[in-house]
């Protein structure tokens, strides 16, 4: 069995946990206009963008280099949490497993926090840790702040 792991930060945000929320779990689609940086395009491979189980293939930058990412999309409502569970793409190429869960926790009316949690395992032990991939979710939640205080 290969390497694996779980990488868990907390990204503080501004306004309110459902609006936060309501972006990641509902309004992918509007990512390249808000944070085009990191995010390119997002389309949708099967179902709705915000049904459970939808498909969604992402075109990304992480380090410089383009990149792509299909995944599956868990919806926990009661614990404001989206799941992204990794499919195929660039990093599937180093990863058997790439799971990261956003969570938007309101800590209190002022404070609201980002639960970002990756859980990974390596398809051998030849690969690097994905520790540039948790920069680049980390990186995501914090500038998409802006665009949802903006909305």
């Amino acid at each position: 069995m290969a390497t694996s792991g779980t990488y868990v930060t907390e990204v503080p945000l501004k306004g309110s946990a459902e609006k936060h929320y309501k972006r990641w779990r509902s309004e992918n689609h509007l990512f390249p206009d808000a944070v085009g940086h990191h995010i390119q395009g997002v389309t949708i491979h099967d179902g709705e963008w915000d049904s459970h189980g939808a498909i969604k293939i992402w075109n990304y930058t992480c380090d410089g280099k383009e990149e792509v990412f299909k995944e599956r999309r868990e919806i926990d409502d009661e614990n404001m949490a989206v799941t992204f569970r990794g499919l195929e793409g660039h990093v599937m190429e180093q990863l058997k497993v790439y799971d990261v869960i956003f969570q938007f926790i309101q800590k209190s009316p002022e404070d609201i926090i980002c639960k970002v949690t990756m859980i990974w395992e390596k398809q051998n032990d030849d690969m690097p840790e994905p520790s540039n991939y948790m920069k680049f979710v980390k990186s995501l939640a914090a500038d998409m702040d802006d665009h949802v205080l903006k909305t």
